[in-house]
C-alpha cells in the first residue's frame, strides 16, 4: 500500500447532509477522474471515501478506475455511518443497505478497509453492539475485510442541537477497546494538536492509522490569502467553517510567512512538501490522504515526496502553525454554527 493515498471527499462536489452544508465545490466528474487515473499511473494503490461523499457520486467516479484495473492492485476504503437514514445509522438493516450501495458504486465485491464514520451509537450506545456483529458478519461473507473507526472527534450534530461537550479522548479510548479496529482514521496537520497518544497506541496494538487533512484542506498550502479572499456556495463545508474567514486567514498566512522567509521563497510545492512530510514520519504503520480535486494537484502533491523537506525547515513549520493554532482556537469557535 503506498505511503500517500488519495482522499476522495472533494470528488463528491456540494452536498448537504443532517441538514448542513457537508460538500465541496462544484467539481468535474472528467477531470476527477482523470485525477484518480494520474493518481494511479504514478503509483498510488490507496483511494479512501464514503458512501455520503456526494451521496454516492464520489464513490461512483472512483467505481469508474476500478472497473478499469486489476481489483488487487489497490486498496479500498469507505465508510458508513452518516449516509442514507441519519435516525438509525447503525441499525444492521441501514448498514447491509449502505454497504450494498457502496460495492455497486465502486464496481467491486468487497471492501478492504470499512470504517464506522462517527461514534453515535445510539442512547447508551444501544446500537454498539449490534454494529459490531454486522461488520464481523461483513468479514465473515467477505464483503469486508477489515474494519476502522475514527480518531477522537465529535459527531457532526452534537455542535448545534445543545449536546453537552463530552471527553472526545476517553470516548474514544472506550470505543477502541470495544470495536478492536484494524486501523485508525486521524486528523494530522500542522495546525492540529498532537496525536501523539492515539499513534503510540495504535502500535501498541498493532493497528494501522491513516492520516487525514495533510494540508488542512489547503490552508496550509497558501491558497487561502486575504489578497485573494474566497466564498463558499451552498453545499460547501467551508462556508460553515471559521478558519476559512478573513480573519483565521490572516492569522494563518501570517504564520506561514514565516515559513516562507525560512525556506526563502514562494512556492505552493515548498509548502506542500513541508506540510506532507511533516504527517508522514510516523512510522511504517502510518499512510496519509491528500485530497484534490484536479490532475495537476495530485502530480504536485505526489512530487513532493522525492525528496523530504529537512528536519530543521519541519520544526519551523511546527513552531509557527502551532501558535497560529492556539490563536485561532483562543478566537473562534471552528464552526460558525457552534452552539455548544
Amino acid at each position: 500500500m503506498s505511503a500517500l493515498g488519495i482522499g476522495c471527499w472533494a470528488l463528491g462536489g456540494p452536498a448537504e447532509n443532517l441538514g448542513l452544508p457537508t460538500g465541496w465545490g462544484e467539481i468535474d466528474d472528467g477531470e476527477a477522474f482523470d485525477g484518480l487515473c494520474c493518481a494511479y499511473e504514478k503509483g498510488v494503490t490507496l483511494f479512501d471515501v464514503a458512501d455520503v461523499y456526494g451521496h454516492g457520486r464520489a464513490e461512483s467516479t472512483l467505481g469508474r478506475l476500478v472497473r478499469q484495473i486489476p481489483r488487487d492492485t489497490i486498496t479500498l476504503t469507505s465508510k458508513v455511518g452518516y449516509g442514507g437514514d441519519p435516525e438509525h445509522p447503525y441499525t444492521p438493516e441501514h448498514m447491509r443497505r449502505q454497504l450494498e450501495r457502496s460495492l455497486a458504486h465502486l464496481g467491486t465485491d468487497h471492501i478492504d478497509l470499512y470504517f464506522f464514520h462517527h461514534n453515535n451509537f445510539g442512547p447508551q450506545d444501544s446500537d454498539l453492539e449490534s454494529a459490531l456483529a454486522t461488520m464481523e458478519q461483513f468479514r465473515a461473507e467477505g464483503l469486508v475485510r477489515a474494519v476502522g473507526m475514527r480518531g477522537p472527534h465529535r459527531y457532526a450534530l452534537d455542535r448545534i442541537t445543545g449536546q453537552p461537550t463530552t471527553d472526545k479522548y476517553g470516548r474514544f479510548y472506550r470505543l477502541f477497546s470495544r470495536i478492536g479496529p484494524q486501523v485508525i482514521a486521524v486528523r494530522d496537520n500542522l495546525l492540529t494538536p498532537s496525536r501523539a497518544p492515539i499513534f503510540a497506541l495504535a502500535a501498541e496494538h498493532g493497528c494501522g492509522v491513516l492520516t487525514y487533512k495533510p494540508l488542512a484542506q489547503g490552508l496550509l498550502t497558501g491558497s487561502y490569502t486575504p489578497r485573494r479572499p474566497r466564498r463558499f456556495n451552498p453545499g460547501d463545508h467551508r462556508a460553515r467553517k471559521r478558519w476559512f474567514t478573513d480573519p483565521a486567514i490572516d492569522i494563518i498566512d501570517f504564520a506561514l510567512d514565516t515559513v516562507r522567509q525560512y525556506i526563502g521563497e514562494d512556492d505552493p510545492a515548498e509548502l506542500i512538501r513541508i506540510a506532507l512530510w511533516s504527517c508522514l514520519d510516523h512510522g511504517g504503520h502510518t499512510a496519509v490522504l491528500a485530497g484534490f480535486t484536479t490532475p495537476e494537484q495530485v502530480t504536485m502533491n505526489l512530487a513532493c515526496l522525492d525528496h523530504p523537506p529537512t528536519p530543521e525547515v519541519v520544526e519551523i513549520a511546527r513552531t509557527a502553525m502551532r501558535k497560529a493554532q492556539q490563536e485561532l482556537d483562543g478566537a473562534f469557535e471552528v464552526f460558525t454554527d457552534q452552539t455548544v
